[in-house]
């Protein structure tokens, strides 16, 4: 799968049913060494499109648990919602 395949799709986390973002909106994280994504690093606040100061929701790609034509389904953790460096 291409990149340009994944925007656009939204994230949304199956434990809580709700939407995360949209991947468009998102930042990767890439193994330098390898090519292969990390995590996804959702912006918690947006306003009007604009970022704002606040937290991120970083998603480790071993919680993604399908990619589908329309939406991206995760499976995160149930500690805190969002995963702490590895």
């Amino acid at each position: 799968m291409r990149l340009s395949e994944l925007s656009g799709k939204e994230i949304v986390d199956v434990k809580r049913a709700e939407r995360l973002g949209v991947l468009g909106q998102t930042d990767l994280e890439i193994d330098e060494r390898t090519g292969q994504i990390k995590a996804l690093i959702i912006p918690s606040l947006k306003w009007f499109g604009f970022k704002k100061q606040g937290n991120e929701v970083r998603v480790s790609w071993q919680h993604i648990r399908k990619i589908g034509t329309d939406m991206i389904i995760i499976d995160m953790p149930e500690e805190n919602g969002s995963e702490e460096n590895e």
